[in-house]
């Protein structure tokens, strides 16, 4: 189910940094008289790299390109940037995928490191889907940073949303079996879990969320519906491992990118897809609640790499 709409504006505003990173270097690059030579590609191979497309996708690029020149339908070095934008859309063309929400209740658990942005997270879905028309509960099952409740509590208060919680140091488990027989006892259309992010070491963490799981899907077949991992983009490689971490070992459902206003390197998005094959349901542009977004690989494109002025 779909139910947020890609700003191309907002999203252009909000890559912008990606844009003068990555847009600056293409023009000197894909400068219009520059010879199409081994040269050039090498360097144009080194930039997509260093904006964090990852070695994959930069060789797949090289060597789309190269094919284009081959066969005569790039004869000169400033027709290779539409190109760019053209494959940066077809690599994400799988990559935009709406949230599973035909379930009563769908539940929806965020995931991610500390400092990812997924309790804010937590609340601009939830505030997005209530003026959607969606009955919706938070549940604060990260008990173990400091505040994290009362974060999310007063989250609930701006928005209106009610959240279910127990006292700090409580087992998170126990606050999401309360929150699922809460959800269903008020025929809630979703309930969204804000999970903690830190453990005494990566692998209790790991063992905390996969006990989560096991306690929602046996209360609800089925469930959790969505386990999204929010990402916080400016992390570059950094989020990219540590995506690869959650998802080898709790299974990813899909990605929620956040603060994709503060890197330049937004190109982290295509190295995400590209190798770990998961969905990107959701990206952050900005702190408003409507600069949460559904992901859309045409829109992205187009402003990641836009026309030059």
């Amino acid at each position: 189910m779909k139910f947020l709409s890609a700003v191309t504006e907002r999203l252009r505003d909000g890559l912008r940094r990606s844009q003068e990173f990555l847009g600056g270097r293409l023009d000197e690059v894909f400068a219009g008289e520059r010879p199409i030579d081994d040269a050039l590609f090498e360097e144009l191979e080194e930039l997509l790299i260093a904006a964090d497309l990852g070695v994959l996708v930069a060789a797949d690029f090289k060597h789309r390109a190269r094919e284009e020149v081959m066969f005569g339908t790039v004869t000169r070095a400033e027709e290779l940037r539409p190109l760019f934008r053209r494959f940066v859309a077809e690599t994400l063309a799988g990559a935009a995928q709406g949230l599973d929400l035909d379930h009563a209740p769908a539940v929806v658990l965020l995931l991610g490191v500390n400092g990812s942005g997924k309790t804010t997270t937590a609340a601009k879905l939830a505030a997005q889907l209530k003026a959607g028309g969606h009955d919706v509960l938070l549940a604060a099952a990260d008990t173990f940073r400091a505040a994290a409740i009362e974060q999310l509590e007063e989250w609930g208060r701006r928005i209106g949303v009610d959240v279910i919680r127990q006292a700090a140091g409580s087992d998170p488990a126990a606050v999401v079996f309360d929150a699922v027989r809460a959800a269903t006892a008020r025929r809630a259309g979703v309930l969204i879990v804000d999970t903690a992010g830190r453990l005494h070491t990566k692998s209790n963490l790991m063992e905390e969320l996969a006990k989560l799981k096991r306690v929602v899907s046996r209360q609800l077949p089925g469930a959790p519906h969505e386990s999204l991992m929010v990402l916080d983009a400016t992390t570059g490689q950094n989020g990219f491992a540590q995506a690869r971490l959650f998802h080898e070992a709790i299974g990813l459902s899909g990605l929620c990118l956040t603060k994709l206003d503060g890197t330049a390197k937004g190109g982290i998005v295509l190295r995400i897809h590209r190798e770990l094959k998961l969905p990107i349901k959701l990206v952050g542009v900005g702190e408003r609640v409507d600069d949460l977004q559904g992901f859309d690989a045409e829109k992205f494109a187009a402003a990641l790499v836009p026309e030059p002025e």
